[in-house]
């Protein structure tokens, strides 16, 4: 009897559901298909609001150059020749990649939340958690819709700025708290984008008439970024801290100084002597990195998304340009604009171009940008 069941067991095991397999439309099931989106959901970092980060700026740039005061330079009154409508257009386009992003990371850390807590306590993770409300303060500072004297604008502001804060509560308490070794060990080029998320916060501010607020975030974000520039300054060589994939981001060394030239005349209300000393900072550390192109060689091999990290800071500094050209009204200067403005719309136009020819590598299985596979210690960030 026990070789009988044996031999019916044996039988039952070999049995198989023909139908599935001959059915070409079983692949298409709820199943699977929810399995490949949580996958790819699984695949979404916040390192792809670098894009948004682009595009955002890009909309602040277009709106800057597109509304020149009556003495402007020739090229810039060119540009009030543009239609309206294109603007409109570069800001739903921004509004809709932010909006579709920013949906799908909500969505990932109620299916993920273990992945989204892993960039938490990720060195560089961490810092592009500051991407999205940046890309919304900037995002709401051009918009053609709201104006900074509105109640929405300032309710808008507050949402965006709270999570900033928070952040910057984590960050800097941690810096503060566990002293120069701790700072040194995580500190990496991504670290100013929390300095620059306080940057934007004091523009937007700024602009809307809240001095006080505006002065509070820029000291915040200013008094940091010396601290962390000196600490990146004395440990920049070999970059250890940062896989080869991610050196594209050392362009935000000379985004944090534009930015606080911007968040400087948008609190002084003129292009002054500070704002210049930081817009000639940012030049300087931008020429410095333009020299070294063998930094980014290998980085540039395959397409990834880390791409767009050149985009945000060239378009950063040619608002900055945009100020000074304006403040300084002499040849030169407009011509210092013009290249900047150039750069930075042809790099945008270019990282388009390739991410649309390459839209089936944007959410790799093996990305080497992505942050969990260089968490080898989490402890540094708790």
């Amino acid at each position: 009897m026990g070789h009988e069941l044996s031999h019916s067991q044996a039988q039952t095991e070999l049995v198989i559901d023909a139908t599935i397999v001959a059915d070409p439309t079983h692949c298409n099931s709820p199943m699977i298909i929810k399995s490949s989106a949580s996958a790819l959901l699984a695949r979404l970092h916040a390192g792809y609001f670098r894009i948004t980060l682009s595009l955002c700026s890009q909309t602040l740039l277009w709106k800057a150059l597109g509304s020149p005061p009556e003495d402007a330079h020739t090229f810039r009154r060119m540009l009030r020749m543009l239609p309206s409508t294109a603007f409109a257009l570069l800001w739903s386009v921004a509004l809709f990649a932010l909006l579709s992003l920013s949906l799908l990371y909500a969505i990932r850390c109620f299916l993920h939340f273990k992945m989204v807590e892993a960039e938490f306590l990720h060195p560089v993770g961490v810092n592009y958690l500051f991407a999205p409300w940046i890309s919304w303060l900037l995002l709401l500072q051009s918009s053609p819709f709201i104006a900074p004297t509105t109640t929405y604008y300032l309710v808008l502001w507050w949402v965006f700025v709270v999570p900033i804060v928070v952040l910057d509560v984590k960050i800097y308490g941690q810096w503060f708290t566990k002293g120069k070794r701790f700072l040194s060990t995580v500190a990496n080029p991504t670290s100013q984008l929390s300095v620059i998320g306080n940057l934007v916060g004091a523009q937007a501010a700024a602009e809307m008439g809240w001095k006080e607020s505006a002065v509070c975030l820029f000291s915040l974000g200013m008094v940091h970024y010396l601290v962390l520039f000196v600490t990146l300054y004395q440990r920049l060589k070999g970059s250890s801290s940062l896989p080869v994939m991610l050196r594209p981001v050392f362009f935000l060394f000379f985004a944090a100084p534009s930015m606080a030239s911007l968040a400087w005349v948008s609190i002084a209300g003129t292009f002054d002597t500070l704002s210049k000393m930081l817009f000639f900072l940012s030049l300087f550390l931008f020429l410095s990195l333009v020299c070294r192109p063998s930094l980014f060689k290998k980085s540039m091999r395959k397409f990834s998304v880390t791409w767009w990290a050149y985009s945000f800071p060239l378009t950063v500094q040619a608002l900055a340009s945009t100020e000074y050209a304006q403040a300084v009204k002499g040849g030169t200067a407009h011509a210092l604009m013009l290249a900047l403005w150039a750069a930075s719309v042809l790099v945008s136009l270019i990282l388009m171009v390739f991410t649309a020819f390459n839209t089936n590598t944007l959410l790799p299985s093996d990305d080497p940008s992505h942050f969990h596979t260089h968490c080898n210690n989490k402890s540094l960030t708790r």
